[in-house]
């Protein structure tokens, strides 16, 4: 053979030759029971109806919606979450190429594209169809809910940071500057700008037009330069430009904040929290997004992705997201103690959903320390038809007056105040009065109280609730279904860190996630035949 026939670009133009045998169809070497048979069937049975409509019509002459999808799922059930390296597999490996159904592969541009603009901006429909699904097929029922979050690091620089604090700090201090500049141009120039108690962005470009007027009026020449002399007006212009530039820069950052305490300035949408991941032990902030995810035997039902770090406020706003699209609502909610609050019992009252949410102090009240202490409320004697808290020395705390706070999503609660009437000469008082940071002399101190009335009757009714054998075997499978869940997601698939930017891209990687957790443990069912036990019952988890 010439060396020039085996340098030739067509490979096939040398080499031996192989004579083809039956079966010619590589499905015959996959098996029966392999869990890409059964992707493929589940994303038969969805309305991919919103996913089509996102394509335009020259597009569709390549790999079809449904392909790439499944493409998708399958490369995130095997640990596979980069475009390029989805692109080699479906190549080389004969299930992404069962998958495809005989149509050449897609090149990475085509997978990554199809992820963000495509599946992003229908990821959720296209995860109610399959919770959809899971119902029919009997492996949900809607019945028990069980949230849970974690938090996982977004693709942005670690120290890119922008605190709000700091900029409406920064912000104060300009403003002093306008007023005391704003000044000097008036006295120099004669300029008076109508405004407010606040100087806006406005104001100054006004405050430049007019001196640029004076400009062309008196035929100013500017220079630049060394050893040429700027005129007043030239340097009165610079400094303007300089603050109207600062206050844009700080008004645009507290615009991108909004309600948040900071972001990343390679992703706006990332807030900076405290990851559990933390190498240098020194509680180090990192931009990350709260995935939220619903629960039911062991599936993930309904997802979200929210830009603040505790729990309290995101649940909410997930189980109307929750309903507006699979148009249920769970009989029982299941959450940790993160997700307590009156607002959300009072939401979950409203709806008809059971609270089953464990209590903040529901483990530290256990302690003999807590029992103990005096100055709880807790270990206190409640007179209610004198609506009195009587001390362990006997003297009466009586209602003073009432205070109400405001949540940052705008709930306002009741507090009421309880003083006790004297507490002169008691020898305990060291004991009942907690706070060693208050000025006031402890001789001259009286024991007070905070009750939120409202909140305490509802706790009560959950801790009852929790308490029963039925609370106790639904906060036992939240820690199995739930907690395992992202156990499979951080540990068995390994993701760690998101790889697109922007909260929709979040939200479609994180419902991917979904999807191939679902179609991996709906295959372990079928094949293990636990598809309809919803539950672990007490005497299995002993």
């Amino acid at each position: 053979m010439s060396m020039q026939q085996i340098l030739h670009k067509d490979y096939t133009s040398y080499g031996g030759t192989f004579q083809p045998s039956l079966p010619l169809n590589f499905e015959f070497q996959i098996k029966k029971d392999d869990p890409v048979r059964l992707l493929l069937h589940c994303i038969h049975q969805m309305d991919l109806t919103p996913l089509y409509r996102s394509f335009r019509r020259a597009e569709r002459n390549l790999v079809s919606p449904h392909q790439l999808l499944a493409i998708l799922i399958y490369a995130y059930m095997n640990q596979i979450y980069s475009s390029r390296r989805i692109e080699e597999v479906c190549l080389r490996d004969i299930h992404f190429m069962y998958l495809l159904e005989g149509q050449p592969a897609p090149d990475h541009t085509t997978i990554a594209r199809f992820r963000r603009d495509h599946f992003a901006p229908c990821a959720k429909e296209i995860l109610a169809q399959m919770a959809q699904f899971l119902a029919s097929v009997g492996a949900i029922s809607f019945e028990n809910l069980f949230v849970d979050g974690t938090k996982i690091e977004a693709v942005a620089g670690k120290y890119t940071f922008v605190w709000k604090k700091g900029v409406a700090k920064n912000r104060t201090k300009l403003m002093e500057k306008l007023d005391t500049f704003l000044a000097g141009v008036e006295k120099e120039f004669g300029i008076h700008l109508r405004r407010g108690s606040e100087i806006r962005l406005h104001h100054l470009k006004r405050l430049r037009r007019r001196l640029k007027r004076i400009q062309k009026e008196q035929n100013i020449i500017f220079v630049y330069g060394s050893g040429r002399r700027k005129t007043v007006l030239q340097r009165t212009m610079e400094t303007l430009d300089s603050y109207i530039s600062r206050l844009k820069d700080y008004t645009k950052k507290l615009h991108i904040c909004g309600e948040r305490n900071s972001f990343s300035k390679t992703d706006y949408e990332a807030t900076f929290m405290r990851m559990k991941e933390d190498a240098m032990k020194n509680g180090q902030l990192k931009p990350a997004y709260n995935l939220q995810y619903g629960v039911e035997a062991s599936f993930i039902v309904w997802a979200g992705v929210y830009p603040n770090p505790t729990d309290t406020r995101t649940l909410i706003p997930f189980l109307e997201d929750f309903h507006a699209h699979i148009g249920k609502r769970s009989r029982k909610l299941v959450a940790d103690a993160g997700y307590e609050s009156e607002e959300n019992y009072l939401y979950l009252r409203e709806k008809g959903q059971a609270s089953y949410i464990k209590p903040n102090n529901y483990e530290v009240s256990k302690k003999r320390k807590w029992k103990q202490d005096i100055g709880r409320r807790e270990n206190m004697n409640y007179l209610a038809a004198e609506d009195v808290y009587r001390c362990a020395e006997g003297r009466r705390l009586v209602v003073t007056g009432t205070r109400r706070t405001k949540s940052a999503r705008g709930y306002v609660s009741e507090k009421t105040m309880y003083t006790c009437t004297d507490c002169n000469g008691c020898e305990r008082k060291k004991q009942c009065i907690h706070g060693n940071h208050s000025k006031i002399p402890m001789e001259e101190r009286t024991k007070r109280l905070e009750v939120a009335k409202v909140f305490q009757r509802e706790r009560a009714k959950n801790l009852a609730r929790i308490k029963s054998t039925e609370g106790i075997v639904l906060r036992m499978n939240r820690s199995i279904q739930a907690e395992g869940v992202f156990a499979q997601i951080k540990g068995a698939f390994g993701f760690r860190r998101f790889l697109t930017r922007g909260r929709a891209n979040v939200l479609g990687e994180t419902i991917l996630l979904a999807l191939a957790h679902n179609v991996f443990k709906l295959h372990q069912k079928i094949q293990s035949g636990t598809l309809e036990r919803h539950l672990v019952s007490l005497r299995e988890a002993a």
